[in-house]
């Protein structure tokens, strides 16, 4: 038998035998069950049919984690939209390139982003524009309860395919524009399913939405953890004391965090030594940059939390690998968090592997480094509108595997470990960062005659974004901008988490003997300390 996989069967399935079960507390209070969550849904689905949007057409949802960006995913992908989630970080310029390359028809922002969207709306091919507080934005938007209010719930559900794109993320790239990574319901739903059982979710888990839903649809979380019919803990942001006071009146049992999220919840455990647990045992999943040890050691032993570390991509789904492989260590032994800082090996249906420049894999001997790359049905279709780059991406190395870009090394039991990048991509707190774009940027600059960005190792971030600037005057030391206002330039120009906070003034940059910039060699000069050139949250 084949029953077709659509991601809206997760919600139906919660309504279906969780209908009367807590499903959302919302950031503003109130607390809607798995049939009222579908009933909102169900609202704004017809609510964007009533405006024109038709099966195919692109929705953006911009939102931190409340309550509206789940009734708003789901309402769009129950007509067969397809769900576009936005990185509140991004700067006006950057929503301009993707509300246009996207072809987006619909937007949901919240009131604390809409201005951003407000500024560039004449610019875009968008003509439906939804707030959740329109008295907070300026502008001509429709209040999203006021649209939900507006019409009774009733919309027609179009026939749909496993194999049709339902949602579009966008990364950044390592040189241009941000790509659109094109997920159909099917990459969609295996993921989710797989991760289930990886990460161990069941229905009386209590989810804490520290993980950004736009990233990657939160990891997939918005999928899982509805379709098993658990609960959503919803937020506006992450601070450290909202988390600690959460998993103690709510009893969280599980929740996502990138490895600078674990540094700032240690930071203020030994500050304010808080409890840290509820009536549930709670454990945590990172991803973005390998933990060190002493981080693990701390959330597991200190904490009492039980962490799992994986690995991945917007591309792969994300999750491809996990380190929780509990017959390679002991829970009671500190040579477990040797193993849990590994990216580790496969998830359920994935292939990974570790291969030469010649596409053969690389010995087992946690020493010979090649790049990693796997095959899996979780992984994307394609790039939106780029087929040149999704060839790439596909074939450069191993034909018919995705190309990560990051550089291991494989132990014995096939556990891989993140040595470097192959790609020009800084990921400082878990957010992907292109060095080029950087270089853009600061080359805009009229006293910066050349530069190079690299990663450097930051204890809070894992790594930061580092300009080596040759100046203008080729005087290092008495450039005509200062590293402060070249940084100011940045942030006005950029968005802010990709400021470059640390500037070194230099005569040249090292090149090879056509004029190729050797970006390894100041990687390898600013790492010399690390055991190896990739940050540790």
């Amino acid at each position: 038998m084949h029953k077709p996989l659509l991601v809206t069967d997760f919600l139906d399935r919660a309504r279906d035998h969780y209908s009367e079960e807590e499903a959302v507390v919302a950031t503003t209070g109130e607390r809607y069950t798995y049939e009222e969550l579908g009933e909102r849904a169900d609202g704004f689905a017809a609510a964007l049919q009533e405006r024109g949007i038709e099966k195919g057409d692109r929705v953006a949802v911009l939102d931190p984690n409340t309550h509206y960006h789940l009734e708003a995913a789901y309402g769009s992908m129950q007509i067969g939209a397809v769900h576009t989630p936005l990185n509140y970080r991004l700067t006006p310029d950057d929503f301009t390139y993707i509300l246009e390359d996207a072809g987006v028809d619909a937007v949901y922002a919240d009131y604390d982003f809409a201005e951003k969207i407000e500024a560039i709306r004449d610019e875009v091919p968008t003509e439906t524009f939804i707030t959740n507080d329109t008295d907070a934005v300026d502008g001509d938007w429709e209040s999203f309860e006021a649209v939900l209010d507006e019409n009774d719930g009733e919309y027609d559900r179009p026939d749909m395919t496993e194999d049709e794109v339902v949602t579009i993320n966008y990364t950044s790239g390592t040189t241009g524009d941000p790509k659109g990574v094109c997920r159909t319901h099917r990459t969609e739903t295996l993921h989710a399913y797989i991760m289930s059982i990886h990460q161990e979710i069941s229905d009386d888990d209590i989810y804490l939405w520290t993980l950004p839903m736009f990233h990657v649809n939160g990891w997939g979380h918005i999928y899982a953890i509805t379709g098993m019919g658990a609960k959503h803990i919803c937020t506006r942001g992450v601070e450290a004391a909202d988390i600690f006071e959460a998993v103690q009146t709510e009893d969280v049992s599980y929740m996502c965090g990138a490895p600078t999220v674990l540094n700032m919840l240690i930071d203020y455990y030994e500050a304010e030594d808080p409890a840290t647990t509820g009536a549930n045992d709670v454990r945590i999943a990172t991803a973005g940059a390998a933990p060190p040890e002493a981080t693990i050691r701390t959330v597991e032993e200190k904490f009492g939390w039980y962490l799992k570390h994986v690995y991945g991509a917007t591309e792969t789904g994300p999750l491809i690998t996990t380190s929780d492989a509990r017959r390679y260590f002991d829970d009671d032994s500190s040579d477990r968090f040797a193993v849990k800082k590994r990216q580790g090996f496969g998830y359920l249906g994935t292939e990974i592997r570790v291969v030469d420049e010649d596409g053969n894999d690389v010995p087992q001997d946690d020493q010979t480094i090649g790049e990693v790359v796997v095959k899996g049905n979780q992984v994307m279709e394609k790039y939106w509108n780029k087929p040149e780059a999704t060839e790439e991406a596909f074939n450069d190395r191993a034909e018919g595997y995705y190309h990560l870009g990051d550089l291991a090394v494989v132990d014995e039991n096939g556990m891989i470990s993140i040595q470097d990048r192959k790609k020009d991509i800084i990921i400082s707190g878990g957010e992907n960062i292109s060095s080029i774009e950087l270089e853009d940027t600061l080359f805009e600059h009229d006293a910066v005659s050349d530069v190079a960005v690299i990663p450097s190792p930051d204890e809070e971030w894992g790594e930061t974004p580092k300009a080596f600037v040759v100046p203008s005057n080729e005087d290092p030391e008495n450039p005509p901008v200062s590293a402060t206002e070249l940084t100011e330039f940045t942030r006005e120009n950029l968005a802010n988490y990709k400021t470059v906070r640390r500037i070194e003034y230099v005569e040249e940059l090292p090149t090879t003997a056509t004029g190729k910039v050797q970006k390894f060699e100041l990687r390898e000069q600013e790492w010399e300390d690390e055991d190896r050139m990739v940050g540790q949250g």
